[in-house]
C-alpha cells in the first residue's frame, strides 16, 4: 500500500546513475550538433522545478530509459516503441488548452501560464496498463481540481471530458487511410474522480518537462485507473453534465470500461488482471516479474469510497 513520508531526495537523485551520465552526455553532444548544423530538431527535456513530494512509494522506480521508450501512444505507431521514434516531430510550443462546458469562466489556457502560475510538484505513482503491465514513475504535475478552480464549475457538471490533439501532418498514427482509432482520442472522469488529490494533470517526469512520447506538453495521470485513462496531449477539457464519450470504451465496451479502475478480480475478456509484469525487473516472463495486482492499483485507502455501492463487476 502507498506510504507517506516526508520527502528524502529528489527523483534525479534516484535515477540509475550510468543512465544519468549517459543522458547528459547525450544530451550535450546533440545540443552542440543542431548548434552546428543550425538544423531544427524536437527540442530537449528541460530540468522542471517542482515541489518535492510528500507521496511516495518504497517501490524501485522504473528506469526512465524504459519510461520513455515502452509506450502506448497510437497517435504515433501502434508499436511499444513507435512513439519515441516517431514522436519527435510534434510541437509543443505554442500550446493552448480550452476549458469550458458547464463552467462560470471558461478559459483558453496557455501551457506557459498554468507551468508559471501553478505550483508544480513530484507525484511518484505505479502505472498499470490494462495489458497488464506496469511501471513506477515519478511524474511532475499538479492537481486537476486546480484548473478546475480557475474556471469554476458549475453546479449542474457532473464530469469531466478531455480530449487529444488532432494533428496528422505531425502525429503520422492519424494520417493515412487506415486508422488504429478514431480521433481525437477522447476521454473522461467523473467530477469527483478529477477533484481527488491523487488525480493530476502531469507536465513532467523523472525531473524534466515531459517527452513528447510520454504525452507532452500536458497529460492526465490517475494511478488508480488502467492507463488507457491516461490521455496525453491535451488541448480541450470540457465540463459536461453527461457521461462523456472515452474511445476504448466506445470501440470496444466490453473490454474497456468508463471506468476502468484497476482491479485484480475483474479479468479482461482475453487475459488475467490478476498479476502485472513489472517492467524493468529481472527473472519474468519476458524479462518482466510478475507480480500480484492490487485493487485500484494499491490505492484503495484513498479512493475505494468514491464508488461506494457501486458493483465493480459491472461499473468496471
Amino acid at each position: 500500500m502507498p506510504v507517506y513520508h516526508p520527502p528524502k531526495i529528489a527523483s534525479s537523485e534516484i535515477t540509475p546513475k550510468s543512465l544519468y551520465l549517459k543522458r547528459r552526455h547525450f544530451m550535450g553532444v546533440a545540443a552542440g550538433g543542431i548548434a552546428a548544423a543550425g538544423l531544427g530538431a524536437p527540442a530537449l527535456a528541460a530540468p522542471l522545478a517542482a515541489k518535492p513530494s510528500i507521496y511516495k512509494l518504497d517501490e524501485k522506480l522504473t528506469s526512465k530509459e524504459d519510461v520513455t521508450t515502452y509506450n502506448n501512444f497510437y497517435e504515433f505507431g501502434t508499436g511499444k516503441e513507435d512513439p519515441s521514434r516517431n514522436a519527435g516531430s510534434l510541437t509543443t510550443r505554442p500550446w493552448t488548452i480550452e476549458v469550458g462546458g458547464l463552467v462560470a469562466k471558461p478559459q483558453v489556457i496557455d501551457i506557459e501560464t498554468i507551468m508559471s502560475e501553478i505550483e508544480m510538484e513530484e507525484r511518484v505513482y505505479r502505472m498499470r496498463c490494462v495489458e497488464a503491465w506496469s511501471m513506477v514513475i515519478p511524474w511532475i504535475g499538479f492537481p486537476i481540481s486546480a484548473l478546475l478552480d480557475r474556471v469554476e464549475p458549475l453546479g449542474s457538471a457532473k464530469y469531466v471530458a478531455f480530449e487529444t490533439l488532432v494533428r496528422p501532418e505531425e502525429m503520422q498514427g492519424q494520417a493515412g487511410i487506415f486508422q488504429a482509432l478514431e480521433w481525437p482520442y477522447r476521454e473522461g472522469l467523473r467530477l469527483d474522480e478529477a477533484r481527488h488529490p491523487l488525480a493530476i494533470l502531469a507536465t513532467g517526469l523523472y525531473g524534466e518537462t515531459l517527452p513528447n512520447q510520454n504525452g507532452a506538453p500536458i497529460r492526465l495521470v490517475v494511478p488508480w485507473k488502467y492507463g488507457f485513462k491516461g490521455i496525453k496531449s491535451i488541448v480541450k477539457i470540457t465540463l459536461t453534465e453527461e457521461e462523456p464519450v472515452s474511445t476504448w470504451n466506445k470501440l470496444q465496451p466490453s473490454e474497456y470500461g468508463f471506468y476502468a479502475n484497476v482491479n485484480p478480480a475483474v479479468d479482461h475478456p482475453r487475459w488475467s488482471q490478476a498479476t502485472e509484469r513489472r517492467i524493468g525487473e529481472a527473472d519474468g516472463l519476458f524479462g518482466g516479474a510478475r507480480i500480484d495486482t492490487l485493487p485500484f492499483n494499491g490505492y484503495a485507502d484513498e479512493v475505494a469510497s468514491l464508488y461506494d455501492g457501486m458493483d465493480l463487476t459491472k461499473f468496471y
